[in-house]
């Protein structure tokens, strides 16, 4: 029996970040690590994906893009090792694998393996969403090496504290699984960043838009995606109007 693309995302992330936890457990160089770690999970996502699915088209970070996925109804976007620098850093867990499936215009199924945690999300057992912010403040995660430059003055104007984190699914994570409210992003993306975290955190009832508040679309000519607001759908509006006043492009 085939397996549904819930399962395939789920369980393909999971295996490739059961192989990305044995080859960091054998040590080496940091850069080398990160290399091999891309390598190791590209290759493999991509030969399974073949395997189970010959005739879908895959974008994948590690791998060259091809442009007939663009007139391709199914497409598998995927991030073999998001959070690659953390990755090659002993001991951090914020690293992740994305496997997504985009069909028609829409995110369909899509997993976010976090090895080092021990766990993965995904649609094929979407999580429940959360039940609300915790009390103030308001918890936001962002890049650790590459925070939005307007951070500061939307935390103010929000009441807000900042919690850096590697890796995008790890961020995206933190929201779905109620430890954060809001994930937000600018400065430079790509769809393989955030497909398999949107993918999941829609299934959770979550908020997924550009920060202007502008679907997020996938499988595009140029796969670049600069920025990102994942959150509770009840801090949408609030979030996307302090956004908006604190980089001068709201009403």
């Amino acid at each position: 029996m085939m397996l549904d693309d819930d399962r395939v995302a789920r369980d393909l992330a999971v295996e490739a970040g059961q192989r990305l936890l044995a080859l960091r457990a054998d040590g080496g160089e940091p850069d080398g690590l990160r290399k091999a770690g891309d390598r190791l999970s590209h290759e493999f996502l991509v030969a399974e994906l073949a395997r189970l699915r010959p005739d879908d088209a895959v974008l994948s970070e590690e791998g060259r893009d091809n442009p007939a996925r663009l007139s391709a109804s199914r497409v598998w976007i995927v991030d073999p090792l998001d959070g690659t620098r953390e990755f090659g850093e002993a001991g951090r867990t914020d690293w992740a694998v994305h496997v997504a499936l985009w069909e028609h215009g829409e995110l369909t199924a899509g997993a976010v393996a976090l090895p080092g945690q021990g766990r993965v999300l995904s649609t094929a057992e979407p999580p429940a969403p959360p039940k609300g912010p915790a009390a103030a403040p308001l918890r936001i995660m962002v890049s650790r090496t590459r925070p939005p430059a307007f951070i500061q003055s939307l935390a103010m104007k929000v009441g807000a504290v900042v919690l850096p984190l590697g890796s995008a699914g790890a961020k995206a994570a933190a929201v779905i699984c109620g430890t954060a409210d809001a994930y937000i992003h600018s400065g430079g993306q790509y769809e393989w960043d955030s497909a398999a975290p949107v993918a999941v955190a829609q299934a959770a009832g979550l908020h997924a838009s550009r920060i202007d508040g502008s679907k997020l679309a996938y499988n595009q000519e140029h796969p670049s995606l600069p920025d990102i607001l994942i959150c509770l759908a009840t801090l949408a509006g609030p979030l996307l109007g302090a956004i908006g006043s604190a980089t001068g492009t709201g009403e």
